[in-house]
């Protein structure tokens, strides 16, 4: 006997019942509910089988840019996401994938992203999240206390003050860039006399006002993306944002940058910026915060600190000395969602002065109104959901001395992996890791002994071998779907500062095993030997 085919229809019965009625436990929705709370690892490990490589396949899934005449029933369309979506995503949380940020969860961040999400509270004012606003400014004030470590009585006096935040909720680490960089212009372009502000009037009459022929934001080299889009946004210009050389060690050369200082003083171009990087994404290197603070002093100008990556370390007693001086900094952006083990969208910016952000402060009748102690007068997004509860949660849950094993045991992972590397003959160890991220290629043995027999201009060609063999394996391994690292471009100053593509790895997930990471190199020169080109041509240039 056929079965029947179901047709949903769009009634308003339907449509109520999608509202009111929740999908029964033997559902498919119910059922999947079930499985990912009882073991989020188990079901990701068995849903996420990706049976297409190619995106321009997968793209396939999603051609269609009709909006549906016909619904489907709920249980229907999950199948549908199972099949074309889940089946198909990146598994990130695997402790094999170890290229980006992205991690394992732990387990109480699902049922607590339910009820968020099913709370659907919106942080721009108090009428729409009433209890969360506080929660949030009190996360706001932790954080705020594991960078400046202020007494009780500061955070009694600022954390719920109308007038005052220490900081700002975003997405992500750009939003929280951008925010700490609109701060610093508006306060250095600030009211005075006639003049209203740049808020008011504009970054060209602002220039004119107090007399600089220009603005710069000086960083290092291997300051994030983000910077240059602040620039952009704020009218300062892209090439404004200027790189300041790094040593060996990937961290900002302080005297180029005091040098720099004075130059651009000389030329009437105000430094209105300095921004310091705790964690480069490419490294996870971390510059003389404490040497920059002081250049920043000097020079009259705003100091912010970049630790989107490094700034969960500051919960490691241990390891917190490696941000020494960051306490100087103005401002200071951390992701959550980096080493906190938070999901994606939780990026923050700390402000050290609680008055700071009055600089840009917005008000609207029908929704911020001044006096309140609405979050939104005060960031750059406006609706926004209520991330900070999972931060709480987490800082609660985990607590700090949870937090501190889990940095501790993410370094310490990262310099076991820098070991093993150093120990293989077929390896090159490229940066050793300071926080949880290294980044090292595949060179065999008698590749290696040509490379220090050669010279910089000799070597060139066999970096250029080198790095089209690094692209073969790192594509193989990420098509292959066992494991994953990632990779990128980087000076190298004993290539003479030739830029080298290598692989790029982050051991931030505590369920990464030493034979996971053993299995990733035993991987990787297999995939190595499979190349019918790189590798032959490297091996007879070597002998």
């Amino acid at each position: 006997m056929r079965a029947t085919t179901r047709i949903a229809e769009a009634t308003q019965e339907s449509l109520h019942r999608i509202f009111t009625i929740a999908e029964a436990p033997d559902s498919t929705l119910g059922r999947l509910e079930q499985e990912m709370s009882q073991n989020l690892v188990g079901f990701l490990n068995n849903h996420i089988v990706a049976s297409k490589n190619a995106l321009t396949d997968i793209e396939q899934d999603f051609i269609n840019a009709q909006i549906p005449e016909q619904p489907e029933f709920v249980s229907d369309h999950m199948h549908h996401l199972l099949d074309k979506l889940v089946a198909q995503s990146v598994h990130t949380s695997s402790p094999s994938f170890i290229g980006h940020m992205t991690s394992a969860l732990p387990s109480f961040i699902l049922p607590l992203s339910k009820l968020m999400v099913g709370l659907n509270q919106n942080l721009v004012k108090v009428e729409t999240s009433k209890a969360f606003t506080p929660l949030e400014r009190q996360v706001l004030g932790m954080m705020h206390n594991l960078v400046y470590q202020q007494d009780d009585i500061f955070y009694q006096n600022w954390m719920h003050s109308a007038e005052h935040s220490l900081g700002a909720f975003c997405s992500g680490g750009t939003v929280a860039n951008i925010t700490a960089l609109w701060v610093a212009r508006n306060k250095l372009l600030k009211p005075d006399g006639n003049f209203k502000g740049v808020a008011r009037e504009g970054l060209h009459r602002a220039m004119r006002h107090y007399g600089y022929q220009d603005l710069a934001i000086l960083v290092s080299e291997r300051g994030h993306y983000s910077l240059k889009k602040s620039a952009d946004i704020l009218g300062i210009g892209q090439d404004n944002v200027i790189a300041i050389p790094t040593d060996e060690n990937n961290k900002i050369d302080c005297q180029k940058l005091a040098d720099k200082c004075q130059q651009l003083a000389e030329a009437k171009i105000k430094v209105f910026a300095i921004v310091g990087v705790a964690g480069t994404t490419e490294t996870g290197n971390i510059d003389p915060l404490d040497k920059i603070a002081e250049i920043a002093q000097r020079n009259q100008c705003h100091f912010h600190v970049d630790a989107a990556w490094g700034g969960a370390t500051l919960l490691s007693n241990k390891y917190r000395p490696l941000l020494k001086g960051i306490e100087h900094a103005d401002s200071v952006t951390i992701d959550a969602h980096k080493q906190m083990y938070v999901p994606m969208g939780a990026g923050l910016v700390i402000f050290k002065d609680p008055a700071s952000v009055s600089a840009i402060e917005h008000h609207a009748e029908y929704i911020l109104r001044k006096g309140s102690k609405d979050l939104g007068s005060h960031t750059l997004e406006g609706s926004r959901p209520g991330m900070a509860m999972l931060v709480y949660a987490s800082l609660h849950i985990i607590s700090r001395p949870g937090y501190e094993m889990l940095i501790n045991q993410a370094i310490e992972k990262a310099e076991y992996f820098a070991e093993l590397i150093n120990q293989h003959d077929d390896f090159e160890l490229i940066t050793r890791p300071e926080l949880c991220l290294l980044t090292y290629r595949y060179a065999p043995k008698s590749v290696q002994a040509l490379l220090a027999r050669n010279d910089n201009a000799a070597n060139k060609s066999v970096n250029i071998l080198l790095g089209k063999l690094t692209k073969f394996i790192q594509k193989r391994q990420r098509e292959d779907g066992r494991s994953f690292v990632s990779r990128t471009r980087i000076e190298v100053s004993r290539y003479g500062g030739e830029k080298i593509i290598v692989f790029r790895v982050v051991l931030a997930n505590p369920l990464t095993t030493e034979e996971i990471l053993q299995g990733i190199l035993q991987q990787q020169c297999q995939l190595a030997q499979e190349s019918e080109n790189f590798l032959p041509e490297l091996l007879q240039a070597a002998e």
